[in-house]
């Protein structure tokens, strides 16, 4: 079941939510250091940690799946969301050079199509990121945050779902040792937690983020579907006011 979008929004505006976004983005920006010139999707809730790649992107968008809902983001600009079916992505095959997959894929009722929907919009040396909460973790036994829903995966299953949906897993980075406690003393020391997380309780981090290419020579042939598709236009990038 998907966490619905507003409650996903609270999270992120609230002492513990701005937190955790920021030791999850430090940790993503670390990975995918510069996109100058690419195309970048957000799937899922990804918002909080899209607003970084706004100023080197080619183009960012963030798809919400239609189970979750949708906001309009950014705030008092164009918008650059759209409400999707994530079994149809609607978008061109190759168009995407990065998808950031974040508060989707424990949610998902039908994991395969969704990734097979990735794999073809991805671009043939395009990169997944997929951030879970860590079934080992902390965070994902507890319900009061989003990352205490749905199906949490340790990082041998998420390597075996992007496997099984034709993606090479490169490899698994934890990330957000922090307890999900609303201690300000705990948490105005988060950078600390993740510096010792790292080196000595790397199995018990709050999230597992694996990156994965595409496996072109595994591509599986895929009956034609009944209706045809309908892509969404990809707007051209505006300059920033």
């Amino acid at each position: 079941m998907w966490t619905d979008v507003v409650d996903l929004r609270d999270f992120y505006v609230s002492t513990l939510g701005q937190v955790a976004r920021r030791m999850v983005r430090r940790r993503l920006r670390e990975l995918w250091p510069d996109v100058t010139g690419q195309n970048v999707l957000g799937l899922g809730y990804a918002v909080p940690y899209l607003n970084g790649f706004r100023e080197e992107a080619e183009r960012v968008l963030a798809a919400m799946p239609a189970g979750q809902g949708v906001l309009h983001w950014p705030p008092d600009e164009a918008g650059l969301t759209t409400l999707i079916d994530e079994l149809e992505l609607p978008f061109p095959d190759l168009s995407m050079d990065r998808v950031l997959l974040i508060h989707a894929l424990e949610c998902a009722e039908q994991v395969r199509p969704l990734m097979r929907e990735i794999w073809r919009v991805l671009s043939g040396s395009g990169r997944l990121l997929v951030v879970v909460p860590n079934r080992r973790g902390i965070w994902a036994r507890l319900e009061r945050t989003p990352f205490g829903h749905g199906l949490p995966y340790t990082p041998g299953q998420l390597s075996r779902v992007l496997r099984d949906n034709l993606f090479t897993p490169l490899e698994s980075h934890p990330a957000l040792f922090v307890p999900p406690v609303h201690s300000r003393m705990v948490l105005s020391s988060a950078p600390a937690w993740e510096q010792i997380g790292r080196r000595i309780f790397t199995t018990f981090s709050g999230v597992v983020m694996t990156e994965a290419v595409k496996q072109i020579y595994a591509a599986e042939a895929t009956p034609t579907a009944n209706r045809r598709r309908r892509y969404l236009p990809v707007p051209e990038r505006t300059p920033r006011v």
